[in-house]
């Protein structure tokens, strides 16, 4: 964060403010480290702050310190919009589109509140009084870290914050494997371990929690593999059937899309996924290389992200969402295959 942006915000939290921390719909590690390590600094320091998630996020994130405050949109709806419609300063967290809240555009279009954007992914909108966008960034939650540097407030990080943010870092990073993954970042996290981020407790919480139903939906995943060998790349489908055979629950199909890319030779992972109570299929893409899973999505399933990783989304059933991409898989022959 500049220097200039830096002033501003202190300004702004010299001031009495009621803020109010929102993370994207279905709040993944990095949104929900980055809103709940944002609350716990802001609390450190006198600020009192509310979070609202969207809708609801796996159990594997509901051990964060802080979490039990969380309002969720859905549940606690008429608390919820009474806390928007109050807020004079609204943190928006690991997104830069309103439309990326998906109940909350609606509330949070019409408050009155100043903005302040925090977000690593590419293509910010301008809704914000203060926008810190970084897409070189490995996570949100080193910039909520260096939010906070920018505020000279490092040494209010304590266990709390530190293992929020460290979370967030982890996740986004595939485990600190991902090119965003810099000697700064390494840096950051080493200050967060000294600062009470039990490393190895937290990547068991996060990642060594499974439900014998998750575990078997990984096994039919697996099984639906197609592997594409003339693109470099592989894509799984997860019908409604597969969700419901195995005991689906909110977060268990994360990581699964990754299974892709550790097959030799192959650069290009996309997982499908049905969601018959929204009537929609929901997709994630990831990459290695420059091949960008990001200007794919935007330009023909309605989403977006990053280089190497992004979302989307169709209205189409199964198969006809399959057919779609597989054939649009000819028109980026050259960038899949050297």
């Amino acid at each position: 964060m500049d220097s200039a942006d830096a002033a501003k915000v202190r300004e702004l939290l010299d001031q009495p403010q009621k803020i109010v921390i929102i993370p994207h719909k279905n709040p993944d590690g990095d949104a929900m480290g980055s809103c709940l390590g944002l609350h716990n600094f802001l609390t450190s320091i006198g600020i009192e702050s509310d979070v609202i998630a969207p809708n609801d996020y796996p159990k594997f994130l509901k051990w964060l310190p802080g979490d039990a405050k969380v309002l969720n949109f859905e549940r606690e709806n008429s608390q919820a919009k009474r806390k928007i419609e109050e807020a004079t300063l609204i943190f928006t967290l690991d997104f830069n589109h309103l439309s990326r809240a998906g109940q909350l555009e609606e509330p949070l279009s019409a408050s009155k509140a100043n903005f302040i954007m925090i977000d690593h992914h590419q293509q910010p909108d301008s809704y914000a009084l203060i926008t810190y966008s970084d897409v070189r960034m490995s996570s949100t939650c080193e910039m909520v870290y260096n939010f906070i540097e920018s505020l000279n407030g490092t040494n209010s990080i304590d266990a709390a914050i530190a293992t929020c943010l460290y979370t967030g870092i982890m996740t986004d990073t595939g485990s600190f494997k991902f090119r965003s993954t810099t000697g700064r970042t390494h840096r950051i996290v080493a200050d967060l371990i000294d600062k009470g981020a039990d490393n190895t407790q937290i990547h068991q919480n996060v990642f060594d929690t499974n439900s014998a139903g998750r575990l078997q939906l990984l096994g039919a995943a697996l099984k639906n593999m197609v592997i594409l060998q003339d693109f470099r790349s592989a894509y799984i489908t997860l019908s409604q059937d597969d969700l419901d055979t195995n005991n689906f629950k909110k977060g268990d199909t994360e990581g699964f899309v990754n299974y892709g890319l550790t097959l030799e030779n192959v650069v290009f992972s996309t997982i499908f996924i049905e969601n018959k109570d929204e009537g929609i299929i929901k997709i994630s893409f990831r990459s290695v290389g420059d091949f960008s899973v990001n200007e794919f999505a935007r330009a023909h399933f309605h989403g977006g992200g990053h280089t190497n990783a992004a979302g989307g989304r169709s209205t189409d059933d199964m198969a006809t969402t399959v057919k779609k991409f597989v054939a649009l898989l000819a028109t980026y022959k050259t960038q899949l295959v050297p």
